[in-house]
């Protein structure tokens, strides 16, 4: 338990169980632009905060929608 004013810090939850999405989407691109950095990484699970089924199923989503456009590989 974490004490008042000792920078507990809280676990962050994961957005697809939390709104019960099944599977993450490649199409959903606005969904996906929330896991990539300004430069165009992959955000860690420890930094998104989401579980590893999802995050295992955001990484394929975006490889998949890079592969047909939907997002850049990397921004210049």
């Amino acid at each position: 338990m974490a004490r008042k004013g000792r920078g507990g810090k809280r676990r962050k939850v994961c957005q697809f169980c939390v709104d019960k999405i099944e599977y993450a989407d490649y199409k959903d691109v606005n969904r996906l632009q929330k896991y990539l950095t300004d430069r165009g990484k992959i955000i860690p699970r420890r930094i998104s905060g989401n579980c590893a089924r999802h995050q295992r199923q955001v990484t394929v989503a975006i490889k998949r929608a890079r592969q047909v456009a939907l997002l850049p590989y990397t921004v210049e």
